[in-house]
């Protein structure tokens, strides 16, 4: 069966403001455009919006996945033309900071940047503990199939924190799906202090 192709960024942002305007609005009115990587890091941002009691399309703030950091210049390119004036912030790794730093060199608007140190599944791992990551799992019916990936020769030497950043890559869709469970597991005040800058960017 044939993949199906990524929609162009453009498309993915044009998309993201529609879903957070309604029909009798325009483009101009969203209040905020989020850049985020993927929809993993989408789906982390929206339910952690829920715990402050947030809805993020409610508020007219458009989350874009832009399905790699490799994308940036081009979607916050595109909100800017699309939303002129609107904020834009853009949730990345610390890691790619230079390489994100240059490339907004050729966006004529400012970019707020947010960072988190390693990625955003990482930020969250450490928030919650060990401990508190695999009732996640074991409340999501994971962690028979994080035991089975313990037990790879390759993994037994790592640190149990290093297997389970592994184990939510490993598999199609299980990055998103704990994200939003792992999110879900904090108490407010424990949301990483990424998320909480992005969103106290777009209150």
């Amino acid at each position: 069966m044939a993949l199906r192709a990524a929609a162009p960024p453009i498309a993915v942002v044009q998309a993201a403001i529609a879903e957070a305007t309604s029909d009798r609005q325009t483009a101009t009115d969203v209040r905020a455009v989020v850049l985020v990587e993927g929809r993993s890091d989408r789906a982390a941002l929206d339910t952690a919006a829920l715990l402050l009691g947030r809805d993020l399309a409610a508020e007219r703030v458009a989350v874009v996945a832009m399905d790699g950091v490799t994308n940036l210049v081009r979607c916050a390119a595109t909100a800017a033309a699309v939303a002129p004036g609107v904020p834009v912030v853009a949730l990345v790794d610390a890691a790619e900071d230079r390489w994100v730093r240059r490339a907004l060199q050729r966006i004529p608007v400012p970019v707020a940047l947010e960072r988190c140190y390693l990625d955003l599944e990482d930020e969250l791992l450490r928030a919650l503990g060990t401990s508190r990551a695999l009732d996640v799992l074991a409340a999501s019916g994971e962690l028979a199939a994080f035991r089975m990936l313990q037990g790879q020769p390759a993994q037994r030497p790592r640190p149990i924190e290093a297997q389970l950043h592994r184990f939510l890559g490993v598999a199609s869709g299980r990055k998103e799906r704990l994200a939003r469970a792992l999110t879900a597991a904090l108490a407010p005040d424990e949301l990483p202090p990424p998320i909480r800058a992005v969103l106290a960017a777009t209150a």
